[in-house]
């Protein structure tokens, strides 16, 4: 079977109307959609449960959804994994006092959330299942360097884990705003416009590991930014990782073609009529399925004083009754068993929270 016929069997028959196919104007005109706030008697029950958790062990990363009871949240948590596997695809939970907290309680209360949604998954070679956001002065330039390390613009891409999810503890001075935007929503745009770039996104285009890299494996990725698989469009995508990718002589060589594939790609992603923006405010939890949307950081200004400077915990979460995943994803997530999938696994590597 020849490159043109083999994409023709793995792409979308057409336009893709489903809930996630959103366009940005309608999700900035209609908060209420995505956005929740908790109610005081939920506040008071993520804190009982978080004392309870800790009296009992100073394990963070052993939290499960039975040793973190949530009775009246939890009704909600299991609608949040409908809402994020087949409906919008993303959700803010709001008014979690963290700024009352300390780090270890605050990180209790969102890996028990996260427990009550799926399996936290490794984020990096050293096992985090809790990761930090925050400008460490890292240099984007170098190969080696994760963007979220530093204080540029991320440019839109996905996570190596069915869902991403953020709690904000401090914003920045200025700047560092969330962007989300549909995968299909970029797809159906592009099938409409240039379906011939379209089809060249399911090519198996290399992505930069960025120097973590599991034994025996390639320095990078051979998975296409898209996939059609068992009824489903899955975007996978980071442009800057796929741009360094090159630096390897033996991965597939972008052709101009292609460039202008991504380049479309990338276009649409920030067209303001596609994706929106939030403001995460401290207290804010987001989550976000990477399998249907894309989501972004602008650049950020921030506190001199190093107490106040920006920062975000991120869990990778691995979903039950998630879709399947086509076979080159083992590339990236060495399992793609459903519900125990996504992460970075290099030799060695021993699960943890970091609480610094």
């Amino acid at each position: 079977m020849n490159d043109v016929s083999a994409r023709a069997i793995n792409r979308p028959p057409g336009k893709i109307d489903i809930p996630s196919a959103w366009r940005g104007a309608e999700m900035k005109a209609s908060p209420d959609r995505w956005l929740r706030t908790l109610a005081a008697s939920e506040i008071a029950e993520l804190e009982n449960a978080a004392e309870s958790y800790l009296g009992r062990s100073s394990n963070i990363a052993g939290i499960t959804k039975e040793s973190f009871p949530l009775p009246r949240l939890g009704a909600h948590l299991e609608q949040l994994k409908t809402t994020l596997l087949t409906g919008l695809g993303f959700e803010v939970i709001r008014g979690l006092p963290v700024a009352k907290y300390s780090q270890a309680f605050a990180a209790t209360i969102f890996c028990g959330v996260g427990a009550h949604l799926g399996s936290a998954r490794s984020q990096n070679a050293a096992g985090h299942i809790l990761g930090h956001v925050r400008d460490v002065g890292a240099d984007a330039k170098d190969p080696n360097v994760r963007i979220y390390q530093t204080s540029e613009r991320q440019t839109f891409h996905t996570d190596s884990s069915d869902v991403v999810g953020l709690l904000c503890i401090r914003e920045a001075m200025e700047g560092g705003d969330s962007l989300l935007v549909s995968t299909s929503t970029i797809y159906n745009e592009m099938f409409a416009r240039r379906p011939d770039l379209a089809a060249l996104l399911f090519d198996g285009i290399a992505t930069d590991r960025r120097g973590e890299v599991p034994e025996n494996e390639k320095p990078y990725l051979e998975i296409p930014v898209l996939n059609w698989h068992a009824g489903f469009l899955t975007g996978f995508y980071q442009r800057q990782y796929i741009d360094s990718a090159q630096r390897f002589p033996e991965a597939m060589r972008l052709t101009p073609a292609h460039v202008e594939a991504l380049d479309l790609f990338d276009a649409l992603a920030n067209d303001p009529s596609l994706h929106f923006g939030m403001r995460l405010q401290p207290g804010d939890m987001q989550f976000v399925y990477n399998h249907a949307l894309l989501h972004d950081r602008t650049g950020f200004r921030d506190w001199p004083d190093v107490s106040q400077k920006r920062h975000l915990l991120r869990l990778w979460l691995s979903m039950e009754g998630d879709r399947p995943l086509p076979d080159c994803f083992r590339q990236r997530y060495g399992s793609i068993e459903i519900g125990n999938r996504g992460g970075i696994i290099v030799k060695g590597t021993s699960l943890n929270v970091p609480l610094d």
